[in-house]
């Protein structure tokens, strides 16, 4: 039993880590020397210069809906704490299963956002690619959905 718990407790860490690391870091698209994400656009050259992103509706949208889900997830792993010391025997975590899930739905659909809308931001002639902080959004959301379905499914033995 104690190693089941140190399992979902590692999973839903390792869901907060993606989810912080996708949100800050500037590697949502990336070129040979300019890379982009929620907060600026970078270039390096012969000097680096990292300008505000655009004000955007859908930008700020995708900017709304990543954190949120880091404090959806962030409050899901707290009630998750404070639950396992307060629910009664057989009770199972359903309020922390709904946060990991609202996290989890955040997270997608911010990243649906920013993948339907990016070229409204930078031109596809710019030959840019998506970068790790891109790739992590979208590996959080199903660790997040899978997270929160085991609290759904998980009952508090002794």
């Amino acid at each position: 039993m104690l190693l089941l718990l140190l399992g979902i407790i590692v999973l839903h860490v390792t869901v907060l880590v993606l989810l912080f690391v996708s949100t800050i870091v500037s590697q949502w698209l990336v070129n040979g020397d300019h890379a982009a994400d929620l907060w600026q656009n970078c270039t390096t050259g012969a000097s680096f210069h990292c300008l505000a992103s655009s004000s955007n509706e859908w930008l700020q949208s995708v900017q709304a809906m990543m954190i949120l889900s880091v404090i959806f997830s962030v409050l899901s792993l707290f009630l998750f704490f404070c639950q396992l010391f307060t629910l009664t025997k057989g009770g199972r975590f359903y309020i922390t299963g709904v946060f990991q899930i609202l996290a989890g739905l955040c997270v997608m659909s911010g990243a649906a956002i920013f993948t339907v809308r990016h070229t409204d931001w930078h031109h596809a002639s710019e030959n840019l690619s998506y970068g790790f902080a891109y790739i992590l959004a979208w590996l959080a959301f199903p660790l997040a959905l899978a997270s929160g379905i085991i609290y759904v499914i998980l009952r508090k033995r002794e």
